[in-house]
Order: C-alpha cells, then structure tokens, then sequence
C-alpha cells in the first residue's frame, strides 16, 4: 500500500490528466504552419474572385494592409472601403503563392511570414506580415506588399523614382 494518503493521490491524478488534456489540445507546430498557410491561400483566392468577405474573413479588426505605394498605410475598414469599389466591378487580382517561409513564436500564437508571390501584371512581388492566433483561428494582423527589384536595377529604378533622366526599366 502507498504511503500517500488517497485524496492526493486522487488530485495528481486529476492534475495529470488536467495537464495531459491541455497538451493534447494544443495544435501540434505542423498543424499550425498548414493553417496559416491557408488563411494566406484563402486570402489570395478570395482577392482573385471579387469575394469581399472571404478576403477579410481572416484578416483582424486591428489588422494593417501596407501596399507597394509609401502612402498606402490602411486600417482593416480603410482596406476593406478601397477593395470594395473595385470588387463589386468583377476586378481583383491574383497573387500565386510561388514560395512561402513561415516561422511560429514559442509559444505557437503568433506566426511570422514572407512569401514569394506571382502576378500577371506585376511579376514577382513579395508579401510579409504577422498573423496571431486566438480563439483556435489565425488572423491575419500585418500584411505587407512589396516590389522585388533586381539588384543589377536597382541604380536605374532610384533615378526614375527621383524623376531623373532614363526611362523606366
């Protein structure tokens, strides 16, 4: 017979299965990695058919859209007023995931991205952000669109930003 009365016992039981229980239900990294993958494909899919809810389903309440253009600095609601126009006309954009690295916090609630994107009329972009996961969902908190330029242009697209002589690359 153990010398440990049987109410403890009883409560190192609980407290186990307690703690076993809470690490069952935490998402293994791999599980979390294959859905903030996703919320970034559904993100971009929704863009690509005009789908307004889909495309800020994911994307949270204090999120921040940057754009390619240094003035464009968005809220969610001003985002979501800017889409909406060109939306509700049949015109949205596709970005094809070409790469994509993604890297979770210790504590698995928030997730790093950068990604490689592919458009018809820009070519290769790139996409960076932040999402936080609370509540079981992923939101997307920090989106980032940005140009890739070739080092061997980058000489060439500083003088046609600065209004210089030479023509666009």
């Amino acid at each position: 017979m153990s010398s440990i009365p049987r109410s403890t016992r009883r409560g190192a039981l609980a407290a186990a299965l307690f703690v076993g229980g809470c690490a069952a239900v935490k998402p293994a990294p791999d599980a979390s990695l294959a859905r903030v993958g996703a919320v970034l494909d559904e993100f971009h899919q929704a863009a690509s058919k005009c789908d307004l809810a889909g495309y800020f389903r994911r994307f949270s309440e204090q999120g921040v859209f940057l754009g390619t253009d240094a003035t464009e600095r968005w809220s969610r609601a001003e985002f979501r007023a800017f889409c909406e126009p060109y939306f509700s006309r049949g015109q949205g954009w596709t970005y094809t995931p070409i790469e994509r690295h993604v890297r979770l916090a210790d504590d698995g609630r928030s997730a790093w991205f950068d990604e490689r994107l592919h458009n018809e009329k820009y070519g290769e972009v790139r996409g960076s952000g932040v999402l936080a996961e609370r509540g079981g969902e992923w939101w997307i908190e920090h989106y980032v669109m940005s140009f890739t330029i070739p080092n061997e242009l980058a000489g060439r697209w500083l003088e046609v930003r600065a209004g210089g002589a030479g023509s666009a690359p």
